[in-house]
């Protein structure tokens, strides 16, 4: 009971301190909505922030491209003017982070869905075209395929059905929530096919997340930090490579690009939203409800995002994929009420 006290007088205190930091100790506060967080939610977000602020309707939010991790880190960093009041994330908060959130005093977190993204497997339309399974990506990328150290140079060595060409990797960093999604739905899925590696996630889950999740770091797989267009120009220059980045930066570069196929799933805006293309995953954001009502508008940005996510509006033609209605519905609820994530919730 008195942590609660104390993180509610820490809590009471930051946001004094944000509407002062804001207004030079005057009444009223910062007055544009800050935004960090995952670079495949950023072009949607972007798309939200210049439909809430056309013809100076609202000041136009502040919006960076952190990488998920690195944007919750900064999101759970406190409350006030100089911390963001919303982080865009690839993937779900791990319960690590909430627990960091309500330690610097970050107490009501609210978790929106806004859409679903497809984590794409592309290459340039000028090279040889084949389709992948995840154990082939698994074998492909993994610093330990199923526990031996990588070696593998070319993906004929893979599987001789593949092209003999280098296994040349543009994806994204460890801070990113893409690069999270591709180790569970893609590479642990390819992992998990040696029943000795599978049997390991109950007896030594260190050692599994070791093996199934590692990428390899030899130059084969090379990190392009969190510019998912980069990896479309890196595409583009050499023929010969692929790339992973969200499902959006495929559609929107499909003159130059192609999607690869795994399990003879081809990434697509039907089969991502039906669940039937394995990199099928959620998108979110998370904003401060302490912030509600000392950043102005902040509620209202979030209810302009759920709303835009429907099958015909902007941002289905910006790429996303859309939530189920009634996914979309309850987060409609959750925005107005401005319902907390629970804890408990997460893993």
């Amino acid at each position: 009971m008195l942590r609660q006290i104390a993180l509610l007088a820490a809590a009471s205190f930051a946001l004094s301190a944000c509407q002062d930091q804001a207004s030079g100790g005057q009444s009223g506060t910062r007055s544009e909505i800050r935004i960090v967080g995952s670079s495949t939610v950023f072009p949607f977000a972007k798309a939200v922030a210049e439909q809430y602020s056309i013809n100076g309707a609202n000041p136009s939010p502040i919006l960076e491209s952190t990488g998920t991790g690195s944007g919750l880190s900064l999101f759970c960093s406190g409350v006030g003017a100089n911390t963001p009041d919303i982080v865009n994330a690839s993937r779900r908060i791990k319960r690590s982070e909430l627990e960091l959130c309500q330690t610097n005093g970050v107490t009501d977190v609210v978790e929106v869905q806004i859409g679903i993204d497809g984590i794409a497997i592309a290459q340039s339309k000028n090279g040889p075209s084949f389709s992948l399974t995840p154990a082939q990506i698994y074998k492909a990328i993994a610093a330990r395929p199923f526990g031996i150290e990588n070696s593998t140079e070319s993906w004929s060595e893979i599987d001789p059905s593949l092209p003999d060409l280098p296994i040349n990797v543009y994806g994204p960093p460890s801070t990113s929530g893409t690069r999270d999604a591709l180790t569970e739905l893609i590479m642990e899925v390819g992992c998990i096919t040696d029943p000795a590696t599978r049997a390991l996630k109950d007896s030594d889950e260190e050692e599994f997340k070791s093996i199934c999740h590692e990428i390899r770091a030899d130059g084969a797989y090379i990190d392009a930090g969190e510019n998912d267009n980069l990896i479309v120009q890196k595409l583009t220059a050499n023929p010969n490579s692929v790339g992973i980045f969200g499902y959006s930066f495929l559609e929107a570069n499909l003159d130059n690009v192609r999607g690869i196929a795994i399990s003879g799933v081809e990434p697509g805006y039907e089969a991502i939203a039906s669940g039937d293309y394995p990199g099928a995953r959620p998108l979110y954001v998370y904003a401060k409800k302490q912030h509600v009502g000392v950043i102005p508008g902040l509620q209202d940005y979030l209810l302009a995002f759920v709303n835009a996510g429907t099958r015909d509006g902007y941002l289905a033609k910006a790429g996303l994929i859309v939530s189920p209605d009634n996914v979309r519905e309850n987060m409609t609820e959750v925005v107005r009420n401005m319902t907390p994530l629970a804890i408990g919730e997460l893993k």
